[in-house]
């Protein structure tokens, strides 16, 4: 996996833990670590989209590399 494959999946996973704990349990992990909607934490959520729209050419990737072999 590229470097920036690695991070991408590390954030996305990140929002994905923070959006169950926010559906399961109404608790923000990044607003709690980071404050409610300071600049860091915007930037993390900033990030954390990027690397959610990153992520979806994981899709075409993966169909590529099936028609390959």
């Amino acid at each position: 996996m590229r470097t920036l494959d690695t991070l991408a999946l590390i954030l996305v996973v990140i929002g994905a833990v923070n959006w169950g704990l926010i559906g399961f349990f109404r608790f923000d992990l990044v607003a709690a670590l980071f404050g409610d909607m300071s600049g860091f934490s915007r930037v993390v959520y900033a990030l954390v989209g990027l690397a959610g729209l990153y992520a979806i050419s994981f899709f075409g990737r993966d169909r590529e590399t099936r028609e390959v072999k």
